[in-house]
Formats: structure tokens, C-alpha cells, sequence
């Protein structure tokens, strides 16, 4: 199961979680483990919560992280920043599904992290269990 997302800008966080929680459903998985993974060298995905304010703070944070600077990568392709943060936060996450339902907290959401925008990304969704 896999959706794709078109994002709109340079860097930018997407909540992702409607989309996972319909492609989810399908696989009839009472119990057992959602993995939530873009193949992609230059976005991520995190789980928290998902309002302007921390969507801000985190894009700020990746900034102050990984700064503009002289990287070799730079050279061949000129976004060395968008696979450091990529590879800080990582390609997926996975989450326990009880009772046939995601086991995320009050708050929590499914969030895309775009570092190389805009683009169209893939989103894959494996549900395991029984």
C-alpha cells in the first residue's frame, strides 16, 4: 500500500496521517506493526504532534543543524543540507496497531519532512501482524 504527496516548498512539514490511517486499514491487520517509510534520500517522516508553531520550530531547528556550508556533496548536486537532514531524522517510522487501530498518542500525528522541494514523494505503508 503506498500513497504519494506533492509538497510545495523548499522545506516543509506535511501531516501525513489521514493519508497512512485509509491505506493502513486496508491490510485487516488486528495486531501488529505499521511501518511508515519514504524512499526518498532527501525527505523523512517523524511522528508528533502537528500544529503551525511546532512545524516552525522544527523546520528553525533543522536550519540551525545543518547550516548552509561548504559541503563536498554540494558539488555534484547542491543539496548536501536536504540529505543530512534526511538522514538525521530517517526515512520512516513504525507504529503498534492494537485492535485494528493505530496506537498513536492524544497528539500524535504522522509527519512528512520535505528538505528538497517541491517534489512528488512516495509514502509506503506495510502493516504486519495478525
Amino acid at each position: 500500500m503506498e500513497f504519494t504527496i506533492r509538497t510545495s516548498k523548499d522545506r516543509d512539514l506535511l501531516d501525513v496521517t489521514e493519508e497512512v490511517l485509509r491505506a493502513a486499514s486496508k491490510g485487516g491487520v488486528k495486531d501488529g506493526t505499521c511501518l511508515v517509510y519514504v524512499p526518498h534520500a532527501t525527505a523523512g517522516i517523524i511522528v508528533n504532534e502537528f500544529e503551525p508553531n511546532i512545524a516552525h520550530d522544527f523546520t528553525q531547528m533543522f536550519e540551525r543543524l545543518f547550516p548552509p556550508g561548504d559541503y563536498r556533496h554540494n558539488m555534484i548536486d547542491d543539496n548536501a543540507q536536504a540529505h543530512l537532514k534526511s538522514g538525521f531524522v530517517g526515512p520512516g517510522v513504525s507504529i503498534p496497531v492494537t485492535a485494528g487501530r493505530l496506537d498513536l498518542g492524544t497528539w500524535q500525528r504522522i509527519i512528512l519532512c520535505e528538505f528538497d522541494g517541491p517534489r512528488e514523494r512516495r509514502v509506503i505503508v506495510k502493516v504486519v501482524g495478525k
